[in-house]
């Protein structure tokens, strides 16, 4: 091998947590990859021999690029991000699962912590997600991020704070959530307005994100409270036979199909028995880009 082969070897050790740092930065997949590729590319025009660490090396090229990037994606909108936007979901068939994957499944970041992030600073968000997710000291960020270690340091601590209190509770069984899952799917399929009620914790939160070209009762929207977001699933009750359970972001969810052709994925936050989210990507557009698994007819 020679030594462009060997240095493409080790870039390709540490893909995998480059795109777990992109992901969580940006909350899309294809543009994680984009980040990551953009970081084989400065590898490329960089001398090898001058970096002691690789990994800590393009974890901070990443983090220089995922900056730019949401500024970019920022210039680029015609119109301000509203609360109803839902990041990207990454999809897992649930035959995927086994005892291994389960334990992979705990470093998953879920659509409800994403959703907080999509709404930090650049730099709150890098600092957060460097420190706190990756354990990458604050003396390495602070030149990312342009600050002093104290001043990252205040900017990770104030990103902790909005994602605590934002950021609801889940349980990691997921049995148990399939079994909310399971009871969730046959009060919407049989319209049963007060067991869905009774599934759906008082405060519960629907975020659906349906992009900006959708009107009517389709439309983008955030809808709080147990009896509202009830009345959602009977009003779309017509399509519930047509959900089936998947991974979304390592814990349940839903994709909608009807004849095959998805109509939604929908992420649940679910704890002590009661779903206390739903994040719903509705937009025709995102939903054409991602990555569907076969779903069981």
């Amino acid at each position: 091998m020679n030594g462009d082969d060997v240095l493409a070897d080790r870039f390709e050790e540490h893909r995998g947590h480059l795109k777990a740092v992109a992901y969580r930065m940006l909350g899309s997949p294809a543009e994680a990859e984009d980040a990551v590729q953009e970081a084989w590319f400065r590898l490329g025009r960089t001398d090898p021999d001058e970096i002691r660490n690789l990994g800590g090396w393009l974890t901070t090229v990443v983090g220089r690029v995922c900056p730019d990037m949401l500024r970019s994606r920022t210039a680029r909108r015609e119109e301000p991000m509203d609360d109803t936007f839902v990041p990207d979901p990454v999809i897992r068939p649930l035959s995927d699962l086994d005892p291994e994957q389960e334990v992979l499944q705990a470093d998953s970041v879920g659509l409800a912590l994403l959703v907080v992030l999509e709404m930090l600073e650049p730099a709150e968000r890098l600092a957060f997600v460097l420190h706190d997710m990756f354990a990458v000291p604050f003396d390495d960020i602070a030149p990312v991020v342009e600050r002093t270690p104290a001043a990252t340091r205040q900017l990770a601590s104030r990103a902790r704070r909005r994602v605590q209190g934002a950021t609801p509770s889940a349980d990691p069984d997921l049995g148990r959530q399939r079994q909310v899952l399971d009871a969730f799917l046959a009060a919407s399929r049989g319209g049963d307005f007060e067991a869905l009620v009774a599934l759906l914790h008082p405060d519960v939160v629907l975020r659906a994100d349906a992009g900006a070209l959708v009107r009517g009762a389709a439309a983008s929207k955030v809808v709080r409270g147990a009896k509202a977001v009830a009345e959602q699933a009977v009003l779309f009750a017509r399509f519930a036979n047509f959900a089936r359970p998947v991974l979304v972001n390592g814990s349940l969810g839903l994709v909608t199909a009807p004849e095959g052709r998805a109509m939604s994925v929908t992420a649940l936050t679910i704890a002590d028995g009661k779903i206390t989210g739903m994040y719903i990507v509705a937009d025709p557009d995102r939903l054409a880009r991602l990555d569907l698994p076969a779903l069981p007819e």
